[in-house]
């Protein structure tokens, strides 16, 4: 099958852009070099659906160079930019994505990709997973396993994995430190002020900020507000998180209260419905919404849509919607990801950690895959510490080692 994209001419535009990221990618670049000579994906097919933007783009790029057939789409309608998807099939990829895919469209790329009958899956949210289990089922004997990239992916393996569903390995590359520690923290919590900031053109500092959800993610939000000067308000429904959000400086109360105070609202759950309809009439006049959460359910658009009397365009990427009580509030990116909606994503040498591991578990994968038992397992520890180990040394800085009379001394005080 042939890519489906919406011009090829863009792939200049593109191949800048990946080849932007490629100079502050250091770990990929090592290991596009290692896997050139050693080709560990030779004869395989890899099925991708991530944000395709491009440092998603430079992943299959170092997986192509490791011998592998890609089959690329994207995870996310408003997240995918056309020009790195023209600059990928312009590489000898195959792509099947373009930005604003209808769901139809959407769901017709996902079927595309998985056609090709992949042995690895690498996955962003579930989607792609979700459609080989429900809908191509005679897929599964040539799959080996696949990697999960996000939390709400995970939740969705995790429920299919207790009601015995999973049908293959799936790696929780999530959950790896050198992933969560720095992607979901110092990743989100930069791209989505960047996301915020260059939609809006508005200042944060004086102003009140709520963040729905403190994992690691509305740690970041939340602390990236607080050093662009804002007060921060934390919403939450774990009492220890919330204890945590207090004695890390925040104020913490129930969304009903926070809606009547916030200027900006960034929702980062991964549930539905976190701001309804009786949180929107609350609202002060202006206030602004985004989710930052993997599904755009987060803020309950249909309810909002629903009760406007009026809505309309105010810049791109922000749509205001007017109340019945006469107030006007603005939703960013139709409440999709903010940091790739309306923006470029996470940083380059974060997600530099985040796809090393994507890429070191397929190859994982590929040596392991026949053996595995479990169905929903953690990225190997040798994994994550060989790319921490990689990462600092290209930072430049060195740690301590213990001496063997160090490690005696630990082994004695375990047993």
């Amino acid at each position: 099958m042939s890519s489906e994209i919406r011009d090829i001419g863009l792939a200049e535009s593109g191949e800048q852009k990946i080849e932007w990221v490629k100079r502050n990618c250091d770990l990929l670049r090592m290991l596009e070099e290692e896997f050139s000579r050693t080709k560990p994906f030779t004869g395989k097919k890899i099925t991708l659906s991530v944000h395709l933007e491009a440092k998603t783009a430079y992943l299959c790029k170092v997986l192509a160079a490791g011998g592998a057939e890609m089959y690329v789409t994207g995870s996310n309608p408003l997240s995918t930019q056309d020009d790195v998807a023209a600059a990928l099939v312009k590489a000898g990829l195959e792509v099947h994505a373009w930005y604003g895919a209808t769901e139809e469209e959407y769901n017709s790329h996902i079927r595309a990709v998985l056609s090709a009958g992949p042995n690895i899956i690498i996955d962003d949210g579930g989607d792609l997973v979700h459609m080989v289990h429900t809908e191509m089922q005679e897929l599964i004997p040539a799959i080996l396993g696949g990697c999960e990239e996000t939390t709400t992916g995970i939740i969705r393996l995790e429920a299919m994995n207790k009601a015995g569903d999973l049908k293959f390995p799936m790696i929780r590359v999530n959950n790896a430190q050198c992933k969560h520690f720095f992607d979901n923290r110092y990743g989100t919590g930069q791209s989505v002020w960047d996301g915020i900031m260059r939609t809006t053109n508005l200042i944060v500092a004086g102003k009140i900020v709520v963040v729905a959800g403190y994992g690691w993610c509305g740690k970041g939000v939340a602390m990236r507000a607080k050093g662009l000067g804002a007060r921060v308000i934390v919403t939450e429904i774990d009492p220890v998180k919330g204890i945590e959000a207090v004695m890390d400086g925040f104020d913490v109360m129930p969304m009903k209260e926070a809606a009547k105070l916030g200027d900006f609202f960034v929702t980062v759950t991964g549930c539905d419905k976190v701001i309804d309809e009786e949180d929107f009439v609350e609202m002060k006049e202006g206030a602004i919404l985004c989710n930052a959460g993997h599904f755009d359910c987060e803020i309950n658009m249909a309810g909002l849509r629903a009760m406007a009397a009026e809505s309309k365009e105010m810049r791109k990427n922000i749509q205001g919607y007017r109340l019945p009580n006469g107030r006007w509030i603005f939703v960013l990116a139709e409440g999709r990801l903010v940091n790739l909606a309306a923006g470029d994503g996470h940083p380059a040498e974060i997600m530099d950690m985040s796809f090393a591991i994507q890429a070191l578990s397929a190859k994982y994968l590929v040596e392991h895959g026949k053996e595995m038992t479990e169905m929903l397992v953690d990225v190997p520890v040798e994994i994550d510490q060989d790319v921490a180990v990689r990462k600092l040394r290209f930072l430049g800085k060195e740690i301590d080692t213990l001496t063997p009379e160090q490690e005696a001394y630990l082994n004695q005080s375990l047993v």
